[in-house]
């Protein structure tokens, strides 16, 4: 018992007493070309969660090797995400003054704080939480933060500061400092964009015509983010570029990550008591990306995932980022693809990715002081592809216009308020959204198909009725939200068809009877038998009907239960005596 709870909780006890040379290879390879995307992008990640650029190689670091120590995911790539790091920005911008120590242990304390909630969903086994937001809600939030995103990188590029906290912020700010940009830095922001997309779209077929091979060609294809890097940091030194008004990185600390928790200490309870809201909401949207990145890709490699396994290792390692100095981590599409697509294995992969990224730590921090700031705003912005889903726009206006509804307020809220608040508003969207469904459902007048015990709704199909019966399909369970509408449901038929002696209640889709809906029925029950009216169930599912025999509404039913439908129409099809 002891060593099952163990590997529930540490996989790595499992899969590592079969690992060998035939993973070993692929796991090496997976490493290496995720280590040559990540470590511009880490960079350029921290500077987008208002950080020191080394903090972005310190969260793929101890985060990355504990997250590889008791995932379920053999591909997973976690680490900073332009998401996560905008998010973690304004969450502690919102309570604490940008750059300095106070920030940065603001956000090191936001990433324990997400951790520990990520963690004891995952202790108390809340895998289910993943589907509490809705896609379409998902996609309105996803779409408006890749645009808070791409704003606040604007001002890298033009070499001026810009308002980026929304939308309308950032345009009153962008049309009175446009005239200011300096022409230098727009200069070597666009050529890096230029040669990023290029490389990304033509670079694979220009290499290979070059009969360079095609695995060497995709290498060099994903390392063009570090290659501009590097071909921007020899300019930035011949050219003086610090000199000539380019902004740059400037010093950035030497050697690994430690592990401390001195610095959290330093954050006052009311800060942390501020935090908590937007480290629940940035847990949950954590969760629900990274599942669905692990069970898309392990239905495609045919493996097994543990979605509980997956969000407490998620919370270990954001509680590692967090002890390491670092802000809130989630996980990547875009590595956990390139993992795959490498050869990567088991999450062995993750563990070598982190030794290498702490040799990046140990050897490259003193080229990178040279590194334009604009470059990695460009190595941000030719990342957002993914993040801007204007298609599910389309989708949702015609498939569901109320899916649609939510996607734009969620849109809306994000790009107009803030990026906390408009996941907030999203949560809220999707649950008012799941209310007012669930209060208006769908009942259907139904009749028999001829030769058949099927029966239909009457205004699609050609059915057999009776004039004295009326057939009646709840298509939803009955709680207090919804009673009262099958109830006025009822009181119209009845007002239509004055002929009618039984209702039946046909229960096939009704899974559950609450409290408040068995008093609405009994009192139905009691005022159509005044009226001589009898009330019917049919096909009444047996949990339902384990609870209705703790009330006393079966022995107060007017009518009686079937156990079919047809049961029911067969045996009062006949008109009663007083019809």
């Amino acid at each position: 018992m002891a060593e099952s709870v163990w590997s529930d909780w540490f996989p790595v006890l499992r899969w590592a007493r079969g690992y060998g040379r035939g993973q070993l290879g692929g796991d090496l390879t997976a490493a290496a070309v995720v280590t040559l995307l990540l470590i511009p992008q880490a960079l350029a990640y921290a500077v987008l969660a208002g950080m020191p650029p080394v903090t972005g190689l310190y969260a793929s670091i101890v985060p990355m090797a504990v997250y590889a120590l008791m995932c379920s995911s053999n591909v997973l790539g976690p680490g900073p995400t332009a998401l996560r790091s905008v998010m973690s920005a304004a969450a502690v911008g919102a309570v604490v003054t940008p750059g300095g120590d106070a920030f940065i242990a603001t956000s090191a304390v936001l990433a324990v704080l997400v951790g520990v909630a990520l963690l004891v969903m995952g202790a108390l086994r809340m895998g289910f939480m993943a589907h509490f937001l809705s896609q379409p809600v998902l996609a309105g939030f996803i779409t408006a933060g890749g645009l808070l995103i791409a704003m606040s990188q604007v001002g890298h590029l033009l070499g001026v500061p810009l308002a980026s906290g929304d939308a309308l912020a950032f345009a009153r700010s962008l049309i009175a400092r446009a005239g200011d940009a300096h022409g230098l830095t727009l200069a070597v922001g666009a050529a890096s964009i230029v040669a990023m997309v290029v490389a990304r779209r033509w670079g694979r077929m220009a290499l290979t015509r070059l009969a360079i091979p095609a695995a060497v060609a995709d290498v060099l294809v994903k390392a063009a983010p570090l290659l501009v890097m590097a071909a921007a940091i020899g300019a930035a030194h011949a050219f003086d570029a610090p000199a000539r008004g380019v902004a740059v990185v400037g010093d950035i600390p030497r050697g690994l990550p430690g592990l401390s928790v001195a610095p959290l200490l330093t954050v006052p309870w009311t800060t942390v008591q501020a935090l908590l809201l937007p480290a629940l909401l940035i847990a949950a949207m954590t969760f629900v990306e990274q599942i669905s990145i692990a069970q898309s890709m392990a239905a495609r490699r045919g493996e097994r995932l543990d979605a509980n396994a997956e969000m407490r290792a998620m919370g270990a390692a954001n509680v590692a980022a967090g002890l390491t100095g670092a802000f809130a981590i989630g996980a990547s599409f875009a590595r956990t693809t390139v993992v795959a697509e490498s050869g990567g294995r088991t999450p062995a992969a993750g563990l070598y990715t982190a030794v290498l990224l702490a040799l990046a730590a140990l050897l490259l921090t003193p080229w990178l002081r040279a590194l334009p700031m604009a470059v990695l705003a460009a190595v941000v912005l030719v990342s957002l592809g993914s993040l801007l889903d204007w298609a599910s726009f389309r989708r949702n206006w015609h498939y569901s216009r109320a899916d649609f509804a939510a996607q734009a307020l969620t849109f809306v809220a994000t790009l107009l308020v803030d990026l906390v608040s408009g996941l907030m508003v999203g949560v809220l969207a999707s649950l008012a959204l799941h209310l007012w469904r669930s209060s208006h459902p769908h009942i259907a007048v139904v009749g028999n198909v001829a030769g058949t015990e099927h029966y239909r709704n009457v205004r699609r199909h050609d059915v057999i009725t009776h004039p004295h019966l009326l057939g009646l399909r709840v298509d939803e369970s009955l709680f207090f939200a919804n009673v009262h509408h099958l109830e006025q449901r009822i009181d119209a038929e009845l007002a239509a068809q004055p002929a009618i002696r039984d209702v039946i209640l046909q229960c096939t889709a009704v899974n559950d009877i609450d409290a408040s809906a068995l008093q609405v029925l009994t009192a139905l029950n009691d005022r159509l038998r005044q009226r001589g009216v009898r009330l019917h169930l049919s096909e009444v599912k047996g949990p339902v009907m384990d609870r209705l025999r703790r009330s006393d509404f079966l022995q107060r039913l007017s009518g009686h239960i079937y156990l079919t439908h047809h049961q029911a129409v067969q045996a009062l099809r006949a008109p009663p005596p007083d019809a």
